[in-house]
């Protein structure tokens, strides 16, 4: 679950691998706190020399583009609209996260590619920073990412039934809200189970799934960051609930969003930012009442039932033009076949992709190339897809 946000590739851009960074930062767990607040010091120090010299690159391959020399003619993309994201951090919560990372180090639960501190932290908070349970839960998602096959999911698993699920289980991401996450929309009302069935099966609609779950975390997360210039690492729910009865949860169904919900909860904790759950008639807020009585408070807090008039309170969120017509917003995507088929967004724009991924030809293979300005810590390490 890499996040490109964590990681500054600026030592990549004059030539060096940065890899001395990398072991630096990955073995401060060994350490005394006084050698630790020196070598801070000293990273400080390269961050602030390194960002100098990326922005040196940047006004050097933009006099180069105006030439027509296009850094990335051979199968690269340009870096030369590349962004500087500030991610602060509460004190109190990096100190906990470094406590549980080094934690995690001492027992060989570290994976290169999990080594980030708002996944580690996402953790945290999701068994109410009690570390024991945390590093059991963490634990628990690795050994299953092994199992699943999660790592390389997106590059091994085609999912070419897309369209024809679609039709049967209307959902998707469409646009961003107001402070930039993106939104995923789900049309409960429209899903015909047995119909889906019969284009999909229950474990490949899961692996496609978990596709989507790491690509929200690898490029619609880092994408929405550029975007909205501030660090977003959780998204805004809808789900529409108008016309649903006893006839969308059969038993294939029941079973599905049984494994997704456990798959959700226990390998992609506190990714929700807030849901909104629409048309909810009498008989789904009664339901409501009694199941929320069974969830965790910090849960209930985040989801919203709303009635048949919801919009008003949907505008305050989203604005009209991130929101399709049929949600109350004035989107269509008449051109894509509607929203749900879209995915409109930041990820899907060229310009906002070439940020924070480009080709090194050198090493074949893909180097995110954020800066990332941190208020205690600042990672110089470059992170390879």
């Amino acid at each position: 679950m890499s996040s490109p946000l964590e990681r500054i590739a600026g030592p990549c851009f004059d030539g060096t691998s940065g890899n001395d960074e990398r072991r630096e930062w990955r073995s401060d767990w060994e350490n005394s706190e006084e050698e630790r607040k020196t070598r801070m010091g000293s990273l400080k120090k390269k961050a602030i020399k390194a960002s100098s010299k990326f922005r040196h690159s940047l006004k050097k391959k933009k006099k180069s583009n105006k030439k027509g020399r296009r850094h990335g003619e051979e199968g690269g993309a340009s870096y030369s609209n590349a962004a500087v994201i500030e991610d602060v951090w509460r004190a109190d919560e990096l100190k906990l996260v470094e406590s549980f990372r080094q934690i995690l180090a001492a027992d060989d639960l570290l994976p290169a590619k999990l080594d980030d501190r708002h996944t580690l932290l996402r953790f945290l908070k999701a068994r109410k920073f009690d570390v024991e349970k945390a590093k059991q839960m963490w634990s628990n998602m690795i050994e299953w990412r092994k199992e699943f096959g999660t790592d390389t999911i997106i590059e091994d698993f085609e999912y070419n039934e897309l369209d024809q699920v679609l039709e049967y289980y209307p959902q998707g991401y469409h646009g961003v809200d107001k402070d930039g996450r993106p939104i995923y929309i789900e049309r409960l009302g429209k899903v015909e189970p047995s119909k889906l069935m019969e284009v999909t099966s229950l474990e490949r609609y899961v692996r496609y799934h978990v596709m989507e779950f790491e690509k929200t975390l690898k490029i619609k997360f880092p994408a929405c960051s550029v975007a909205a210039k501030r660090r977003i690492q959780s998204s805004t729910a809808i789900l529409d609930v108008q016309g649903v009865g006893l006839k969308n949860l059969t038993k294939p169904a029941r079973e599905l969003i049984m494994q997704l919900q456990k798959i959700d909860g226990d390998n992609y904790p506190e990714t929700l930012e807030r849901m909104f759950v629409i048309n909810a008639g009498p008989g789904f807020k009664l339901l409501w009442n009694t199941v929320k009585s069974f969830l965790d408070p910090d849960t209930v807090s985040k989801i919203h039932v709303l009635g048949y008039k919801y919009q008003s309170k949907l505008l305050e969120i989203v604005d009209p033009s991130q929101l399709p017509d049929f949600l109350g917003g004035t989107c269509t995507c008449a051109d894509e076949g509607g929203c749900l088929r879209s995915g409109k967004g930041p990820w899907k724009d060229p310009d906002t992709l070439k940020v924070f991924i480009f080709y090194d030809l050198t090493k074949n293979m893909y180097l995110i190339c954020f800066i990332c300005v941190i208020d205690v810590i600042p990672c110089l390490s470059p992170r390879w897809l």
